[in-house]
């Protein structure tokens, strides 16, 4: 068995994007290194200046330098038949995978992940980077941040590692072996932990702030496929270099999950989850009394100042529903308004000639609002616990998501209020209510309806 080291410079973090300026690969026959080819690379694209400043590779420096396609073959030759060595091995692997087709040619490799091994086999130690790790077990470092003193210091690395640990390395350079597919920051203990159950997932950072939340069927699986495949773009990786602690709770079923996911996005509202932002209403039915003494009735954009009667996700929902309770409850044309920004004042009705008296006109206002709130329901869905001595409880209260949470086989109610003293409370919105209401329509054996 023989590994290829390999080391690479580039324009930029990611490979979708940026390109290789200088690459070495060191073939390793498991004692020590037996062949050692490096050169720079033309990137036939500016190199920033501070990617100079870290490398010393200049754009005068690569100008003669071969271009990428006229390296391709000898590097395929090099690489192919042999482990794929490098320290945080996934990022030199999708440059050097990604350049090769460019150039033609359809390669894959088994990997493995000088960081991921060193941490296996040297445990504890303070920090797992290149320049720490060679700190910390006396590996002498030279030209650091060139691809040629970085592959070599690698390859000593490698040395260490299979002397010290030959069995793990086995383990590890299986192709199928999850542990490699891990972003490089992620202690494999938090992988490992994951249930194959339903529940929500948290991504944490360096600085342990959340970055990403998630729900899952499964756990371990979903948590897993965020790191399989090859994309490249530059927002995957930063999104894996990023993550740098798993933590999870366990749901009783898909929806508790969906639910507990979205109250916690809205919550954190973490810098990698952007899905669950198109589902915020943008429009409200509104209800107020102006200063004539007419209440009036205005659809228009939602406002955190002020509290709106229904929402919605278009404007012509709103206007539909507002025309339905016209012409049901009679209303007079002039004191509905459609679309409007409710913070105008140019909503009141200035001509007071021929209007409705104003207390049956108000009654007629209240009849609609009461008609608007008495289509929420409250309800409350009890289904499957974690375990078999509990169940899971939903509460819905005046058509809001009040709560959840879980209940003991053994707790004796004496009212069904008394469900309430078991849940967490929560914060409703319009997409949650979306979940629950299609949830309670798809399993009305699950619903008990409260009067």
């Amino acid at each position: 068995m023989e590994y290829a080291v390999v080391d690479i410079e580039t324009t930029g973090g990611s490979a979708g994007g940026s390109r290789i300026t200088e690459i070495a690969v060191l073939i390793h026959n498991g004692k020590e290194v037996i062949e050692r080819w490096e050169t720079l690379v033309n990137p036939q694209q500016h190199i920033p200046l501070y990617i100079t400043a870290l490398t010393g590779i200049s754009n005068e420096m690569v100008y003669e330098a071969p271009l990428f396609q006229d390296i391709a073959k000898k590097l395929l030759q090099l690489l192919s038949n042999r482990i794929f060595v490098a320290h945080n091995v996934n990022f030199d692997y999708s440059f050097v995978r990604h350049q090769l087709e460019d150039a033609g040619y359809k390669w894959t490799a088994p990997k493995l992940c000088t960081v991921r091994a060193a941490r296996k086999i040297k445990p504890g130690l303070p920090s797992y980077s290149l320049g720490n790790l060679c700190r910390s077990l006396g590996i002498s470092l030279e030209n650091r941040h060139r691809a040629g003193g970085d592959a070599d210091a690698t390859a000593v690395l490698l040395s260490l590692l299979i002397n010290d640990g030959a069995l793990e390395i086995q383990k590890m350079i299986k192709k199928t072996a999850p542990d490699q597919r891990l972003p490089p920051n992620l202690p494999p203990e938090d992988f490992e932990n994951l249930p194959e159950k339903p529940g929500v997932y948290y991504f944490y950072n360096a600085q342990k702030k959340v970055v990403y939340v998630g729900k899952a069927v499964n756990l371990k699986k979903r948590v897993a496929s965020h790191f399989s495949g090859h994309k490249i773009t530059p927002q995957r990786q930063h999104f894996l270099r990023d993550i740098h602690g798993i933590s999870f709770e366990v749901c009783a079923t898909e929806l508790m999950a969906l639910l507990l996911e979205c109250s916690e996005i809205k919550k954190l509202w973490p810098i990698y989850n952007t899905a669950l932002k198109r589902f915020e209403p943008k429009y409200g039915l509104y209800e107020y009394t102006a200063r004539n003494s007419y209440r009036y009735f205005a659809v228009g954009k939602v406002s955190k100042l002020m509290p709106c009667i229904e929402v919605f996700s278009t404007i012509n929902e709103g206007i539909s529903l507002l025309r339905n309770l016209q012409e049901q409850f009679e209303l007079d044309y002039r004191f509905c308004k459609y679309a409007v920004n409710t913070e105008s004042e140019n909503v009141v009705v200035n001509n007071l000639s021929d209007l409705p008296l104003v207390e049956k006109h108000n009654q007629q206002v209240q009849q609609a609002v009461n008609f608007v709130t008495e289509l929420k329901p409250s309800y409350y869905i009890l289904d499957k616990g974690r375990t078999k001595n509990e169940q899971s409880c939903i509460w819905v209260q005046d058509g809001h998501f009040y709560g959840m949470g879980y209940i003991s086989n053994e707790a004796v109610l004496t009212d069904v209020e008394e469900l309430k003293d078991f849940l967490t409370r929560y914060k409703s919105n319009s997409y949650i209510m979306q979940l629950i209401s299609a949830f309670a329509v798809k399993y009305p054996q699950k619903v008990t309806q409260i009067t």
